[in-house]
């Protein structure tokens, strides 16, 4: 077997993910050949699914300011002590694939959807923040802004399995925490009340569905496996495995299924009790 041959049958072995994504550039490299430069220099040029990351992450937030060449030089020092982060964005990969119907190869969130790629550049943020290099981080933050439109601070800790679908307008405030296995749509905002400089943000558990144009205010807590209405907004504590839904939101009912954030269905019937 020759050195390449053994290359692509370890990578087969140990980095399915990588080796799905690989596929699907070479689907693109075959079908499409106008588009040889993008999956050429984004994903066939690269030996590992990290490196991949870091240059298509960079090549979107490349700017005047602060070239695509230096972000990438900082995001593999960044990934050399924080290995975890490419765990992380194979987890989120996956959950995309699995969980948004117009995602049809492991390739497509890491080439082209926002939301996945406003996610991974928060996660290299967060890794910076953590390491003193605050004022890199919040510049990532501040980029992915106008790149993704997606709003991260860069000191919120976030979990594995992360979906976020479209990713337009979603504001996440420094002290919020976001758990495992999360789905949240457009225009979600986890947002702090008042001016203090305390604890200010909810804090979301494993499994929760933020449906589209929900807004999630204070030190709060969402329960595991819980589902928020679309258009909802949540004022009070969220319980485990329910569904809350209104302005302001309550309890309506179970969240429906074990794992709403799986399930993805954000149709939530509120009946008027007022009458």
């Amino acid at each position: 077997m020759s050195g390449g041959a053994k290359k692509a049958a370890q990578i087969q072995s140990v980095d399915p993910v990588w080796d799905a994504v690989r596929s699907g550039a070479q689907q693109i490299l075959d079908s499409e050949p106008s588009l040889a430069n993008l999956v050429l220099s984004s994903i066939l040029n690269h030996e590992s699914f990290e490196d991949a990351l870091a240059h298509r992450l960079a090549a979107r937030l490349d700017h005047e300011e602060l070239s695509a060449d230096m972000i990438r030089q900082a995001f593999a020092e960044t990934l050399r002590d924080n290995p975890d982060i490419g765990a992380a964005a194979r987890a989120d990969l996956a959950a995309t694939l699995e969980r948004d119907p117009a995602c049809h190869r492991a390739i497509e969130p890491l080439l082209y959807f926002k939301g996945y790629q406003a996610i991974q550049t928060h996660r290299f943020a967060h890794a910076m923040n953590r390491a003193g290099r605050r004022d890199f981080a919040l510049y990532l933050q501040s980029r992915s802004s106008q790149v993704f439109q997606a709003d991260i601070h860069p000191a919120v800790p976030m979990g594995k399995g992360i979906m976020l679908d479209h990713g337009t307008g979603l504001v996440i405030g420094e002290t919020a925490v976001v758990g495992d296995n999360v789905s949240m749509l457009q225009n979600v905002t986890l947002g702090g009340t008042g001016k203090s400089d305390q604890d200010r943000h909810p804090k979301i558990g494993n499994g929760v569905l933020i449906g589209a144009g929900a807004k999630v205010l204070g030190n709060i807590r969402v329960g595991d496996c819980s589902r928020i209405g679309a258009g909802s907004v949540v004022l009070k504590e969220v319980p485990e495995r329910t569904t809350v839904a209104g302005v302001p939101a309550r309890v309506i009912g179970e969240a429906g299924c074990a794992q709403p954030a799986l399930v993805m269905d954000q149709m939530v019937l509120v009946h008027d009790t007022s009458k």
